[in-house]
């Protein structure tokens, strides 16, 4: 349906990265979604309140809030694909991940309600009636929230959103504790065991574990969480594939919202090139990649002597020596000073995060081993941290 809709209302609907088009998914992914739950809200208070099961009643205001979910991301969206202002000159594409992040806190907030209501009835046990018609449309809602998952997962992916990731987790909860109260339901027809309560506080504890999960994917970007592996090799490939660069690093991504990236990077070229040449090359790929990453691109030139052969095979030595330390641990920035008496090496080292030594220490094991290992040689050295 979703397909349909989209081939209808989204012109370029295949142009994923266009901030115009995701917006446009977002809107009606989220208009599908407050039809569908109200339709399932509806169904379920009919079923509950004809029964008395607090488990379906509790499920059908569930789906309530879900449509109340799907008006926030429908929010969120809108409020995304604002254009910059001089208070937000990185336009407003965050939205999308707070709007996630409510989604999460009403997921958490329904299952406490649940969980307190659940509790009740298992302290104060009251009879359920058995109807068939409650199985049927139990049986037909698991049906609806498993599309609902299905085509949120699959837009979500498409034009890499937190805030549908987080609906399709909400909708793949629902579906499992909406099974839940249905195996209830058809066991309490053959038991005389009360398992309403139980069940509603099964349904509960799903709802805790999507709610926390689906927090934790949306507060992720919001405290900046590095790029995707595919979105740094993108960038690797494209900087490298332009001859007169011979290698990058200090890559940072800042992320304002899906499609509003800014890519910093250090390109190391030849230090006997010339300047305007370089300039002109460097201009080149910022270019490129900011056009085939929708993203502001700043680039930094890095002159290196490539053609110093005792300082590339200073370089290449101590880069292995460094791996002593940590086997993840890079260099870049590498220059050779010789002296009278000593010659200092100058360069940066990367220290990965999984690395146990404080960078004090790091610095310091790295001090003593140049000095041991090559005569009449100091390192002055930064420890740098890689956020990629």
């Amino acid at each position: 349906m979703i397909a349909f809709l989209a081939k209808i209302f989204i012109r370029n609907h295949h142009n994923y990265t266009d901030p115009t088009v995701r917006q446009k998914y977002g809107i009606l992914c989220s208009l599908a979604g407050i039809g569908l739950n109200l339709l399932l809200f509806g169904g379920k208070c009919f079923i509950g309140l004809l029964t008395g099961s607090i488990a379906v009643t509790a499920d059908a205001f569930n789906n309530l809030s879900d449509a109340g979910s799907a008006v926030i991301t429908l929010a969120g969206f809108r409020l995304s694909g604002q254009k910059p202002d001089p208070q937000h000159p990185f336009g407003h594409g965050r939205f999308e991940y707070i709007a996630g992040l409510f989604v999460s806190f009403l997921i958490l907030l329904m299952g406490f309600e649940l969980a307190s209501t659940s509790l009740d009835k298992i302290l104060n046990p009251q009879t359920v009636e058995f109807r068939w018609i409650t199985v049927i449309i139990l049986s037909a809602s698991v049906l609806v929230k498993l599309y609902m998952g299905l085509y949120n997962r699959s837009v979500g992916k498409k034009i890499k959103s937190a805030a549908m990731m987080a609906t399709m987790t909400d909708s793949l909860s629902d579906a499992a504790a909406t099974t839940v109260i249905l195996i209830c339901t058809i066991l309490s027809n053959f038991t005389t065991l009360n398992l309403d309560g139980y069940c509603g506080m099964a349904v509960a504890l799903m709802i805790f574990v999507a709610g926390i999960r689906s927090a934790k994917e949306t507060v992720s970007p919001l405290l900046g969480q590095p790029p995707e592996k595919e979105f740094v090799e993108q960038v690797e490939k494209t900087v490298l594939s332009y001859e007169g660069i011979v290698g990058i690093h200090d890559l940072i991504v800042h992320d304002y919202g899906p499609g509003r990236k800014i890519i910093s990077l250090h390109a190391e070229v030849p230090g006997d090139a010339n300047l305007w040449e370089t300039h002109d090359l460097i201009d080149n790929v910022e270019q490129e990649l900011a056009n085939e990453l929708n993203s502001i691109v700043v680039i930094h030139m890095d002159p290196i002597a490539v053609s110093d052969v005792a300082t590339l095979q200073l370089r290449n030595a101590i880069a292995e020596e460094l791996k002593e330390i940590h086997p993840k641990i890079t260099l870049h920035d590498f220059r050779a000073v010789p002296g009278p008496t000593h010659t200092n090496v100058i360069f940066d080292a990367v220290l990965p995060f999984d690395s146990k030594l404080s960078e004090e220490e790091a610095q310091e094991k790295i001090v003593t081993l140049i000095a041991e290992r090559h005569e009449n040689t100091n390192a002055v050295i930064q420890i740098d941290r890689s956020f990629t």
